[in-house]
């Protein structure tokens, strides 16, 4: 986007917010291999919640899980992107920027990998 300086402070409509949004999960998405990874993992967990028939509860944590994960992975994607626009240098500040955001995201995995296991585990077994 690019604005002049008398432009920079103008609202934009709801509409273009929306849509500026949009485009940055779809950068993310077409430029992100770890963002396609929690796509087609999110599409299989919804296929799956589908096919057991989870509760309204557990549904409710399964979209937090999902949601979460892609929310932090969208800000771990932006931090690494500014980290690398400030310097293409080697500069230790800059590598703990990237693996501390890299780190909320592997926390929150495995907390969303907890929380499947809690919910289909026992489906799973009765199946057996």
């Amino acid at each position: 986007m690019n604005m002049d300086s008398h432009d920079k402070y103008k609202p934009i409509s709801l509409i273009s917010s929306f849509s500026v949004a949009v485009i940055g999960i779809m950068t993310a998405i077409k430029n992100e291999r770890n963002m396609r990874f929690h796509l087609i993992t999110a599409l299989i967990v919804l296929v799956v919640s589908i096919y057991f028939s989870i509760t309204k509860m557990e549904w409710l944590f399964i979209l937090l899980a999902i949601g979460g994960m892609f929310a932090l992975e969208l800000i771990n994607t932006a931090i690494e992107r500014v980290v690398d626009l400030v310097t293409k240098e080697y500069h230790p500040l800059a590598k703990q920027a990237k693996d501390i955001a890299a780190g909320a995201v592997f926390i929150y995995a495995i907390l969303s990998v907890i929380i499947g296991m809690v919910i289909f585990l026992p489906y799973i077994l009765k199946r057996f």
